[in-house]
């Protein structure tokens, strides 16, 4: 049976308003279907529910602003449906953006910080190993919880920000060091020395998802040297296959020092060997374009690009003169977008034709100039949305693959 404080019972009774009371019922309510025993506090929020999907998310948020309710912790918000920066770019219905600009807005209303980032990790104040913090975005929670180590569940549009406004959550799922445990066990062959080995770490994260589901896998023959931003490509694309929130990588993951360590001790419910070929075979089940098919587009930065990003790319740049042939975007954080600025770096990327995009991403709203045909990428979490949601037809390559085929305005694969 759910125990709740003195102080959680007087916020439900409206001793702090009738905001917080209503976010208290949201957490408690929800604490009660997981069986959480209590609820714990958090020291940081990560907000999904920015992104427009209609009236009713639009209504959920200004009730609390109405009600005069702020968050109790440091909030961070992911991506909205545009990019405030560059207005100029959304070519969608303009009551969409004017209700999408509206909801943007209600979140700094209620106090949260204006990110606009599906990678809040990559901020000056990131969780430390074990914070229990209340995180929503897929990437955002499986990257807190795998390669920070700190803890948060799955979190969704609406709990997250009642989570937020009570700094409160249900004491259950990975907040709980038990289930944190790694129940399947993948061994992945080296592909270390591959020419497209970005390529290779969004590919293992489908096939990863596929395999464990919400499961907790573990994986072991990373290559020694595995960075952020390639863990980042893993778990994007192993929670849009799956629904991986947690993964451990032996000898890279701050819980995987050992093997044993990432099982908590205990045998997994099974091993699964993977090949180089498999990885092969999940790069081709994404790729609808071929050698030599015309471009429309590259899109970068899914999730958003990072510093070091950036700094591979602008390498990758030096080697072709003029600028591409086809529309180049590279989706980002407005805090690097900054750092950019501050290195002098942004300037040298729009005198390239690179167009980057912040506060949203080119796969979730109308924002590419051109909305059909063929557009490449390198993220896997891209892939498999853009379809869908803005229906173009993606071809998969390296950054590498990428840049090579922009400035060619066709499909050019290395090798």
């Amino acid at each position: 049976m759910l125990q709740l404080s003195e102080r959680d019972q007087a916020m439900l009774a409206g001793n702090f308003g009738r905001g917080a009371a209503r976010a208290m019922q949201i957490v408690a309510r929800t604490a009660h279907v997981m069986s959480a025993p209590n609820l714990i506090d958090i020291r940081s929020a990560h907000i999904d529910g920015c992104l427009y999907h209609g009236q009713a998310s639009l209504d959920f948020v200004e009730l609390f602003v109405e009600a005069g309710a702020k968050v109790a912790v440091p909030t961070t918000l992911n991506v909205g449906s545009l990019d405030l920066i560059h207005p100029e770019l959304y070519h969608g219905d303009r009551a969409v953006q004017s209700a999408a600009q509206r909801l943007m807005q209600a979140h700094l209303l209620l106090g949260c910080e204006s990110s606009f980032t599906c990678a809040p990790y990559q901020l000056k104040n990131r969780p430390a190993r074990g914070e229990q913090i209340a995180w929503a975005e897929s990437n955002a929670i499986v990257f807190a919880n795998s390669v920070l180590g700190a803890r948060t569940s799955r979190y969704g549009d609406f709990l997250d920000l009642a989570a937020a406004i009570t700094g409160r959550a249900p004491y259950a799922g990975l907040h709980v060091e038990e289930n944190r445990a790694g129940r399947i066990v993948l061994r992945v062959a080296d592909f270390a020395d591959r020419t497209s080995r970005d390529i290779y770490f969004a590919a293992l994260g489908l096939l990863v998802g596929k395999i464990a589901g919400a499961v907790v896998p573990v994986i072991i023959g990373l290559p020694a040297d595995t960075n952020e931003d390639e863990l980042k490509a893993l778990g994007a694309a192993a929670a849009s296959s799956g629904a991986v929130a947690l993964f451990h990588a032996v000898g890279i993951t701050p819980e995987a020092p050992t093997l044993d360590a990432a099982l908590q001790g205990q045998a997994p419910l099974k091993t699964v060997d993977v090949t180089l070929g498999d990885l092969d075979e999940v790069r081709q089940t994404l790729n609808t374009g071929r050698e030599g098919d015309e471009l429309v587009a590259v899109a970068l930065g899914t999730p958003h690009f990072s510093l070091a990003e950036f700094r591979r790319l602008a390498k990758i740049l030096d080697a072709y003169e003029g600028a591409p042939k086809s529309d180049f975007y590279v989706n980002t954080s407005r805090f690097i977008l900054w750092e950019l600025g501050e290195l002098g770096l942004a300037r040298a990327f729009e005198e390239r034709g690179i167009q980057i995009v912040v506060d949203t991403c080119t796969y979730i709203t109308p924002v590419m100039k051109k909305l059909s045909g063929l557009v490449m990428t390198n993220s896997g979490k891209w892939a498999s949305y853009a379809p869908a949601n803005i229906g173009v037809t993606v071809a998969y390559g390296s950054m590498d693959e990428c840049v090579r085929s922009a400035f060619a305005g066709k499909v050019r694969f290395n090798g």
